[in-house]
């Protein structure tokens, strides 16, 4: 069966994974999941993430991060644009989630980048999803 948002598969594994307390879940490689995942970590959102081969597959696994009284860091992880409805934006119009307590992941031409450093260097994109 052929997945429509495969973007959205993730932050949907992501979400129920930390809501569970798990600590580490795997989902299908592609290069910008990773570039998702790698965000994530770069903003201390997760732990850790591994690219790898299971059963001749590319897998990422990733490595969920808690608060030492066991709440998971990821508050709360929204898709913005999808396949029915993309969404793009200027670098003056990026949105800044929970006023600027999360970030906005965004697609651009310089690669995936937080909606805060497309901001610094004035490249607007696809806003790909909000974490928080």
């Amino acid at each position: 069966m052929s997945m429509t948002d495969p973007i959205a598969d993730l932050l949907t594994r992501i979400r129920n994974a930390a809501k569970e307390g798990h600590e580490k879940l795997e989902v299908p490689a592609s290069r910008l999941k990773a570039n998702i995942v790698r965000v994530l970590k770069e903003e201390g959102y997760i732990k850790n993430f591994r690219l790898q081969r299971e059963e001749g597959r590319p897998v990422i696994k990733v490595y969920l991060k808690y608060t030492e009284k066991g709440a998971s860091v990821i508050q709360g992880i929204k898709r913005i644009s999808r396949p029915g409805l993309r969404k793009y934006s200027s670098y003056e119009t990026l949105p800044k989630p929970l006023s600027g307590a999360g970030i906005a992941i965004v697609s651009t031409s310089k690669g995936v980048l937080t909606g805060q450093r497309a901001r610094a260097q004035k490249i607007g994109g696809e806003i790909l999803c909000e974490v928080w």
